[in-house]
């Protein structure tokens, strides 16, 4: 239950709105009697004195039995039925709301108004497909038509029925005239996300990749699905150039690649042609996890000592917490005669493990959510692709 000033705040709009309908009724006499008018005013009178006094309880109870007693005041039934769905009191608020609908005489905004209240209540009392449903009918009413849709999107999205979630974001683009392709764009991905984890036709995923493209052309995840799909077929050509497309929609993004595209390489017995390709991104891309990979394929080929000297050279241009701590762990040798350096260096090791260890490796754009695995969908504030990995950290 909300805090009793909260509670009073939300209570306001009701006595206000009462306040202004028995003044109307003042001066339109022919529709009540002295005594009916003079009972109403000292109704809504004692409303307003329980209010001023901090007894909402009291409050709700008169302003109820006002609308009980006049039933032709619409705006009040509305706005009582507002306060029940935010109190939590969604059985009433939608007994508010069907007696409302139920009047023949109701004009055909209201009417859309009510449909549009009563779905709010359904989907608050969690009835989800009588809310889709009642939102679909004002949609089609048109008035009031962008808000059931923004609703109808949040039931698609909650029950996961993306091709649903894409009509619905299509029909609001075009009447708010504000771009869904992004948002549109990730339900295509994931229904190839979907049809990749449960063996789907390749030929239906690369149709909805293909889809999620065309949508937003510099969608990360449609080339990452890609590169999956093709690289568990063995087309390792594809999928290398499906995650390579990552580096010019999102460069951010190349962290969470980067795995992916040296396994692709390895896979074709390409190995030198991935250190090129390292060699190719790393002018045009300032954190560290290009120079932290080639440093390993230094090892690989040259031996440690020139990857030390490519560590320390790169790390003067993007200084970074992991790339430092790769350094040290370059330079740990257990063949060393100086034990006090390497004692040093394994202390210096561990100090920053622990403080990477610490830190969260993805950030939301949005909102500052913070997270150790990516997720496409911020679980904070629901905002699509704009969780990415954090410099000096994910893979960095």
């Amino acid at each position: 239950m909300p805090h009793v000033p909260e509670l009073l705040w939300l209570l306001l709009p009701v006595a206000a709105l009462s306040g202004w309908l028995i003044g109307r009724r003042e001066r339109v006499r022919s529709r009540l009697s002295d005594d009916e008018g003079r009972g109403l005013a000292g109704e809504y009178f004692q409303g307003l004195n329980f209010l001023l006094n901090e007894e909402p309880d009291k409050a709700i109870e008169v302003f109820t039995r006002m609308v009980e007693v006049d039933r032709d005041t619409v705006e009040t039934h509305l706005a009582l039925g507002n306060l029940f769905r935010r109190r939590g009191e969604v059985d009433r608020a939608i007994r508010i709301h069907q007696n409302l609908i139920a009047r023949p005489s109701l004009d055909r905004d209201k009417r859309a108004y009510a449909l549009l209240e009563l779905a709010k209540d359904y989907m608050r009392a969690g009835l989800l497909d009588r809310a889709e449903s009642l939102f679909l009918e004002v949609v089609e009413l048109e008035d009031h038509a962008q808000t059931a849709l923004r609703h109808l999107l949040d039931i698609y999205q909650r029950e996961k029925e993306w091709a649903a979630a894409i009509d619905a974001a299509a029909r609001l683009e075009n009447l708010s005239g504000v771009s869904r392709r992004r948002e549109m764009a990730q339900f295509a991905c994931e229904q190839a996300d979907n049809a990749l984890h449960n063996g789907g036709d390749p030929g239906q995923i690369r149709s909805l990749v293909k889809q999620a493209l065309s949508y937003d052309p510099a969608c990360v995840r449609a080339s990452m699905l890609r590169g999956d799909l093709e690289r568990s077929l063995g087309n390792w050509k594809a999928a290398i150039r499906a995650y390579q497309r990552v580096e010019t929609q999102d460069v951010e993004y190349l962290p969470e690649v980067l795995p992916r595209i040296e396994d692709a390489y390895r896979r074709s017995g390409q190995e030198l042609g991935f250190q090129r390709y390292l060699y190719k991104v790393l002018n045009g891309y300032d954190g560290v996890s290009v120079v932290m990979k080639l440093s390993e394929l230094i090892v690989e080929r040259e031996g440690r000592q020139p990857a030390v000297e490519f560590m320390a050279s790169q790390l003067r241009r993007r200084p970074s917490v992991r790339g430092l701590n790769r350094l040290i762990e370059l330079n740990m040798d257990s063949n060393d005669p100086d034990r006090r350096r390497q004692r040093d260096l394994r202390v210096l090791g561990e100090l920053f493990t622990a403080l990477i260890g610490d830190r969260m490796p993805y950030r939301c754009r949005e909102c500052g959510f913070e997270a150790r695995h990516l997720h496409w969908l911020c679980p904070s504030c629901r905002s699509w692709g704009t969780i990415k990995p954090i410099k000096g950290l994910q893979g960095e």
